[in-house]
């Protein structure tokens, strides 16, 4: 586990588990960068949905942030970073990316690489009563999820289940409540979550599932709690 950016020197982090797989910190951005293209899905303002990518931005919006047309700005900002368009999701969030967290974990039948950034100033329990709003706003808990493997687009949906599930796990270990009802928050009311699949032929087998039971679902939930749990408490450590 490691938070790469925390000592402000440091811009890049190569992973160690996913050859060319490469972690960057550019301007009000982190840019994460596969070697190949990836099937992605997920939650992403830019390039959500069911596509193919090669780069995940997360994007530092301060809370005062005009979010009438998210989806414009983060496609001017990436052809002002000189990204392709077609194959770059961007995501949104007011966290600062200097307290990105990273975790990574491989076995013999898949790696895993998660990159999150968090914050709970607007933590909420999915299933309760609360204020609900229309529009858009920047994600809080935002979670880029990378794995080396072969899945089925079925078990695509399922890693990103496990990693919601991680995700609610450590903000109840961390005692996260809802501000407005105090109970024990799932989520924040504006997460988001990009999950980028090699799809390898060098991979020895396809996975069908990703849930607790297997060993990459097993692997994602680490990663993802880790990351979420590790990003909180730098977070509220620098704030104290």
């Amino acid at each position: 586990m490691t938070t790469p950016f925390l000592d402000g020197e440091r811009t890049e982090y190569a992973s160690e588990v996913w050859p060319g797989l490469v972690l960057k910190q550019g301007e009000r951005h982190l840019l994460l960068q596969s070697p190949s293209m990836l099937e992605a899905m997920g939650s992403a303002v830019h390039g959500g949905g069911v596509t193919r990518l090669r780069r995940m931005t997360n994007i530092y919006v301060d809370r005062f942030y005009d979010c009438s047309d998210p989806v414009r700005d983060v496609i001017e900002w990436l052809r002002e970073w000189r990204y392709p368009i077609d194959t770059t999701a961007g995501l949104l969030t007011a966290v600062q990316l200097r307290n990105a967290s990273v975790m990574e974990e491989k076995n013999d039948e898949a790696a895993v690489f998660c990159c999150v950034t968090s914050g709970t100033s607007n933590a909420a329990r999915a299933g309760s009563e609360r204020t609900t709003f229309p529009a858009y706003s920047p994600g809080t808990v935002n979670i880029m999820l990378l794995i080396d493997a072969k899945l089925t687009q079925a078990a695509m949906v399922n890693a990103v289940m496990t990693a919601v599930e991680a995700k609610a796990a450590a903000l109840a270990d961390l005692n996260v409540r809802d501000a407005e009802n105090g109970q024990v928050a799932t989520g924040t009311t504006s997460d988001a979550i990009i999950l980028g699949v090699s799809q390898s032929a060098a991979c020895p087998v396809e996975h069908q599932y990703a849930g607790t039971a297997t060993h990459l679902g097993a692997m994602i939930g680490r990663t993802v709690y880790g990351a979420v749990k590790e990003g909180l408490i730098t977070a509220w450590a620098e704030q104290s």
